[in-house]
């Protein structure tokens, strides 16, 4: 069988995203609407998904499932990567921290709807993989370190959002920290059950938070 060309990955790219939308109107009275944000859907449309993840993935690329990248981790499954950001809401003058690279995929998401995006990895390897891979897409909005993800990046702090892909028993406090008043953070929280969690922050540094549907995260890393 011959490699599939670009205009077939973006046939499956389509179909992931129709996908997505079915997902979405099943699960609309869990999160209170039956139509992701279409910016967030139009950037899954764009980023191939297929180049961030290893070579033996990549023909499950556009399926709506998590695949391994190593190092016991995995990247979210699409509809979970598309929710995350559309509760988010990333908007084009603010600046995201997102806690958990990976290979970079949700990062390139989020690198087309926000004005800047900062990520934390904690996996080394994982960090050199996803810059070289973004700036082979010439996405230039973004900065990667090294790091544990539960202490953020007090240097570019304070963040207008911050998506943790990682999940934690509770919101680490450095991140309620930097989060901007009016500011907004979804992670997963929980130990044996983990609940998608939203907490919005007032003006005068209080949180709100909501929990939507379950989940399933590795565990956030700290060092």
């Amino acid at each position: 069988m011959k490699p599939m060309n670009e205009e077939h990955l973006a046939v499956l790219r389509r179909h992931m995203v129709e996908v997505i939308e079915i997902y979405a109107d099943l699960a609309s009275a869990e999160l209170g609407k039956a139509v992701l944000d279409r910016r967030v859907m139009a950037a899954m449309l764009r980023v191939p998904r297929h180049l961030f993840v290893p070579a033996p993935a990549a023909p499950y690329a556009y399926q709506d499932m998590p695949l391994p990248i190593g190092f016991d981790k995995t990247v979210s499954q699409p509809f979970m990567v598309a929710l995350m950001t559309d509760l988010l809401a990333p908007q084009p003058h603010e600046a995201v921290l997102e806690i958990g690279t990976g290979l970079g995929y949700q990062t390139a998401i989020l690198a087309q709807l926000a004005g800047q995006v900062w990520s934390v990895e904690i996996i080394e390897e994982f960090v050199s993989h996803a810059e070289t891979l973004l700036q082979s897409l010439d996405i230039s909005n973004v900065g990667i370190r090294v790091g544990d993800g539960s202490r953020g990046w007090p240097e570019h702090a304070p963040f207008d959002k911050i998506l943790v892909t990682a999940a934690a028993d509770e919101p680490p406090p450095a991140l309620l920290e930097q989060l901007e008043p009016m500011g907004r953070m979804v992670l997963p929280l929980g130990s044996d059950e983990q609940l998608l969690t939203v907490i919005d922050k007032d003006a005068a540094g209080h949180f709100e938070t909501r929990q939507l549907i379950p989940v399933r995260f590795t565990r956030l890393e700290t060092a």
